[in-house]
């Protein structure tokens, strides 16, 4: 249990690859302005460090994508969690907060409330998507989940389990006018040119998976639009080799510039998006452009996922619109003579496009409520109310 004479709460927070690293930086400072003495420490990367965050591990050890690869890295992760575990019930918090990464958060939570530390779950799992009886596993883990999509919370309430939307940091970071002109500027790009941002992923399978085929597509417009440019920002120096080995491969002399970091201003500037299916979707979303998702896996994963989901879109911004309005191709889907078509008419179909405009302006309004803020009001009013409300 938390030690009641101690004047500065000691928070804890588990953060997985750079997402939560983000969403785990904004909350700390949120946090501070509520609690100017309290503590940070648990699994975190350079923004949470900046931000003030001990660092027992780092966000990258848990950074991975798919049932395989996970498995691969079963027996390391194990070791990781239980060394975490031990170290937070030692450590005697007064709130452990997993950031995302369900897989490995929701376990250690179980654990160390069952110690007496109070939970919370940072970014639900998308439990309403597939596995749904995990919803039981939450409840046992955590006593807060924090939402960060409004449809969530309606099913956690027919479930018993104790949620709140926050709505997105995302939404709350990227401003509703975006001033493509002054990005391109910026970017040292031509105003008058027609721009496609190549997004692969952010972590090595995903641009291992994807980085060929989004390639060749860029290959496969060069061909019909010379005047085309291509940009491409990587989240690491690591994963814009591997990108760059695929367009050397799959798009010999088509120029496409990589960019390290810089993926707003690369969505700002661009006229539509290739994006791999999970949170720059809804960045994309979030900055106006039109894009075409694609989503890989390893086999086992994907074969297991096609009877699991109970969605009819994997894509953030069909979920939140509730219906098809994004192109999103899967597995085998994705291909050049298939993402090149659809990415053609997201740049000439000027009523698909003011289309798109305004539907995510509505679901970029409905996100933007000051999310950090609000789950730093969730969370200290959840360890007001104790471990046993």
């Amino acid at each position: 249990m938390p030690d009641p004479d101690r004047a500065a709460p000691l928070y804890i927070l588990i953060a997985g690859e750079a997402s939560g690293d983000t969403l785990g930086a904004e909350l700390i400072a949120a946090l501070r302005r509520v609690r100017p003495t309290a503590r940070f420490a648990g699994i975190a990367g350079p923004k949470m460090i900046a931000a003030g965050c001990a660092a027992w591990a780092n966000t990258e050890e848990l950074s991975l994508a798919g049932i395989t690869e996970v498995l691969t890295h079963l027996p390391r992760l194990l070791r990781l969690r239980a060394r975490i575990v031990q170290r937070i019930i030692a450590a005697r918090p007064d709130v452990c907060i997993g950031i995302d990464a369900p897989e490995f958060n929701l376990g250690l939570e179980r654990r160390v409330r069952s110690a007496g530390v109070l939970t919370v779950q940072y970014v639900s799992p998308q439990v309403w998507a597939w596995r749904q009886g995990r919803v039981k596993t939450i409840g046992a883990s955590t006593d807060l989940v924090l939402c960060l999509l409004p449809f969530e919370i309606d099913f956690y309430a027919q479930h018993g389990v104790r949620a709140e939307f926050v709505g997105h940091p995302l939404a709350d970071r990227i401003a509703p006018e975006i001033d493509q002109a002054a990005a391109r500027r910026a970017l040292g790009l031509d105003q008058a040119a027609q721009v496609i941002a190549l997004l692969p992923g952010s972590r090595h399978g995903e641009v291992t998976r994807l980085g060929g085929d989004f390639a060749a597509t860029a290959a496969w417009l060069a061909q019909r639009r010379r005047q085309l440019q291509f940009i491409a920002p990587m989240a690491t120096p690591a994963l814009s080799s591997v990108f760059a080995q695929a367009l050397r491969a799959r798009a010999p002399g088509v120029a496409v510039r990589l960019l390290q970091g810089q993926a707003q201003l690369a969505l700002a500037a661009a006229d539509a998006v290739l994006v791999a299916s999970g949170t720059a979707t809804l960045e994309t979303m979030l900055t106006g452009r039109p894009m075409v998702v694609a989503y890989r896996l390893g086999a086992l994963t994907a074969f297991l996922l096609r009877w699991m989901v109970k969605v009819p879109y994997f894509s953030q911004p069909n979920l939140l619109l509730g219906r098809r309005l994004v192109p999103e191709f899967f597995q085998g889907e994705v291909r050049p003579d298939l993402l090149g078509p659809a990415l053609e008419r997201a740049l000439d179909d000027v009523a698909y496009r003011a289309e798109l405009q305004r539907e995510f302006s509505r679901v970029h309004l409905q996100l933007r409520c000051n999310g950090a803020e609000r789950a730093a009001a969730a969370i200290v009013k959840r360890m007001a109310q104790g471990a046993d409300a």
